[in-house]
């Protein structure tokens, strides 16, 4: 299973192994960490698991659907090339390693 790494806005690290198929925002939620809302459940409606994803990793992730593209333009936080909602983002082994930083608001 791979590892991810996620760093809370306050600088708290959490390492966690994640099952393959998992989303960022599932991991987050069920391991407490902080800064992931979810109010939405990870249907793409809320914006509220926005994450900045370690860049060396976008290459290995799907192209941003439509929805979720819209849904970002709308995040509290600044959104970066490296934007994504973490319930759209799903767990591979090829993500073994990454980073995923929340931002310092939802």
């Amino acid at each position: 299973m791979p590892t991810i790494t996620y760093v809370e806005p306050g600088g708290a690290q959490h390492t966690l192994t994640l099952p393959l198929g998992a989303t960022l925002m599932e991991g987050a939620v069920q391991n407490d960490v902080k800064g992931i809302l979810a109010e939405c459940g990870g249907s793409c409606m809320c914006a509220t698991c926005h994450v900045y994803i370690d860049e060396e990793f976008l290459d290995l992730l799907p192209d941003i659907e439509e929805e979720e593209a819209e849904m970002l333009e709308g995040t509290t936080a600044e959104r970066r090339p490296n934007s994504r909602l973490g319930c759209q983002v799903r767990v591979s082994n090829k993500l073994d390693g990454l980073i995923v930083r929340i931002p310092d608001r939802q």
